[in-house]
């Protein structure tokens, strides 16, 4: 949750902001402000905006103007967003190009339109598909370990009874040690703060001579929600990696063309990954109404939407465009499963 704090800090910070001035104007009936001097520094007015600080000339005192300066404060939403978003559907070439050559006061910035998405995206998965920092599991915590302790103390005392027989505990110790290795881990997740787990004991393992390897594999098939958990905190805090991972790889498409530089490609990925967030969280939504026929239409809207940008942003021909096309939607099924992965071992080891 501590990455919704920190968004609502941001939100607070905003009103706060918006909140105080240091003076104030005649308020009309229909809720604006109406002076000749600008509020907030004093000087004289000569148009909509003030030449000296930038403030707008008037200012609203109603509760819709409140969730507007809420919004532009805070995601800089109000003629940007509608210029950026149709633009970005439709014609995401035009939209990365105008960007790149230096159109910016009309549109959202690619890494404030991707942070937005983003946040919008996960915002969608909670609310369709909560993953409970509990696990919403029926065991909690404190009852398994008590249940441990307790087969620990019975396997004890039978391996005590074999050895005084003279009898192997060979058997005996392994099923000891996987045992306690469930209570050290369940010991670990309460340091955390976890209150509820599941072990899933079944007899599926891996053959590694790679000890991590198999620590990972254990940990994960010991509490698959836990990790399903950590990866999806993980995805949210970590999500801007996948522009610089997705960066080499547009670049290999122009490889040693002096006409596209780096921050070409930073653009067209951030602006791409932004348009397939949103379509993620128009794809759950749809989903999550029972309108699941439009779920073929949605796979294939991002090879061309690739298509539409790179020729576009890049201005190429149509044959040029669809082999790059092809070569992109590769690379982003490379970048994906590398995000996903190390997302995934980082739930693991954090």
């Amino acid at each position: 949750m501590g990455e919704f704090e920190a968004i609502g800090e941001v939100v607070t910070g905003s009103m706060a902001g918006r909140a105080v001035e240091p003076k104030a104007g005649e308020v009309s009936a229909d809720g604006h402000t109406h002076e000749r001097n600008c509020l907030n520094c004093g000087t004289l007015l000569t148009g909509d905006f003030c030449h000296a600080c930038g403030q707008h000339a008037h200012v609203h005192r109603t509760l819709s103007a409140f969730f507007h300066d809420l919004l532009h404060g805070v995601l800089h939403f109000e003629g940007k967003i509608w210029r950026t978003l149709p633009l970005l559907a439709w014609k995401p070439g035009e939209l990365t190009r105008r960007y790149i050559d230096g159109e910016r006061a009309k549109f959202v910035s690619p890494i404030a339109l991707f942070l937005f998405s983003v946040f919008l995206m996960f915002a969608v998965l909670s609310a369709t598909n909560n993953v409970n920092p509990n696990f919403g599991t029926k065991s909690d915590l404190a009852s398994q370990q008590t249940e441990l302790k307790a087969e620990l103390d019975r396997l004890g005392e039978k391996r005590a009874d074999l050895a005084a027989k003279g009898e192997s505990t060979a058997a005996l110790d392994e099923e000891i040690q996987s045992t306690r290795k469930q209570a050290e881990f369940l010991q670990s997740m309460a340091q955390k703060g976890v209150t509820s787990a599941v072990l899933e004991n079944d007899s599926s393992t891996i053959q590694s001579d790679v000890p991590f390897l198999k620590e990972a594999f254990n940990k994960a098939k010991e509490n698959p929600d836990l990790l399903f958990y950590k990866m999806k905190t993980n995805s949210y805090k970590l999500s801007w990696a996948l522009i610089p991972l997705s960066v080499p790889f547009l670049w290999l498409l122009f490889p040693f063309n002096r006409r596209f530089r780096i921050y070409d490609h930073v653009v067209f990925a951030t602006y791409s990954l932004s348009f397939m967030s949103l379509l993620f969280s128009a794809g759950i939504l749809l989903a999550a109404a029972g309108i699941n026929a439009i779920a073929p239409i949605i796979l294939i809207v991002p090879p061309m939407h690739m298509y539409r940008q790179l020729r576009g942003a890049y201005q190429l021909s149509r044959a040029s465009a669809l082999w790059r096309t092809s070569l992109l939607l590769l690379s982003a099924i490379i970048v994906l499963t590398a995000f996903v992965l190390m997302m995934g071992a980082l739930g693991v080891f954090d």
